[in-house]
């Protein structure tokens, strides 16, 4: 409890980094782990496992990390209606100004393969689209500064089929449902991988009808 009260003030008092709880315990049961996944969906977390072990005439601390939750938050696959509020693109300029390339390339691909032309709908949890006024989010990018990546995500058609594809070229990526790909693109990986994230999303696009 005392992890996730510190947990909960640090992100307070500095939203525009991201924390992680994280904790060290000698023994972690299987209760406990259980009590941590029923938390997931909004905490995420890392849980170790400390162990003391003497060798000859020294003890030696063995770190396990038994639990990570930090690719199961509810932010990283974002919804239509967690956006957190409206803001504009200063607000992501202070936030992660140094990654707002990735999504400029990112939407002239939509664009490219769309039928009309769309826009960000810049939000406080993710940036999303628009078209005409029109919320149409064929795809959500949420910038993670601290980890010097976007999440850009997605749903197509055999998305297992296009996670193997990304994975062979060393993008990594998310497939927890069926239909929905998530992305981790980092400048690096956008100028190696240009093609195949511009086909994905063009397979999106087509699919989605825009």
């Amino acid at each position: 409890m005392r992890t996730i009260e510190y947990w909960d003030l640090e992100r307070r008092r500095y939203p525009a980094y991201e924390h992680i709880a994280v904790i060290i315990a000698e023994d972690i049961t299987t209760r406990f782990l259980n009590v941590l996944a029923l938390m997931s969906g909004s905490i995420p977390m890392i849980a170790i496992q400390l162990d003391a072990l003497k060798v000859e005439n020294h003890v030696l601390l063995n770190f396990v990390q038994v639990l990570d939750l930090t690719d199961l938050r509810s932010d990283d696959t974002v919804e239509a209606d967690s956006g957190g509020g409206d803001v504009d693109r200063s607000f992501w300029d202070n936030r992660a100004g140094f990654l707002l390339p990735i999504c400029d390339s990112v939407l002239q691909m939509v664009n490219a393969h769309a039928s009309g032309t769309h826009e960000f709908n810049y939000l406080r949890n993710y940036i999303g689209l628009r078209s005409n006024g029109v919320v149409k989010n064929i795809l959500y990018l949420s910038p993670r500064p601290t980890k010097n990546f976007v999440n850009v995500s997605f749903r197509v058609e055999d998305a297992p089929g296009w996670k193997d594809r990304f994975e062979e070229r060393g993008v990594p990526v998310q497939n927890k449902r069926r239909n929905r790909l998530g992305l981790k693109v980092s400048l690096e990986d956008l100028e190696r991988n240009r093609d195949l994230i511009d086909e994905a999303i063009g397979a999106a696009v087509q699919e989605a009808g825009f």
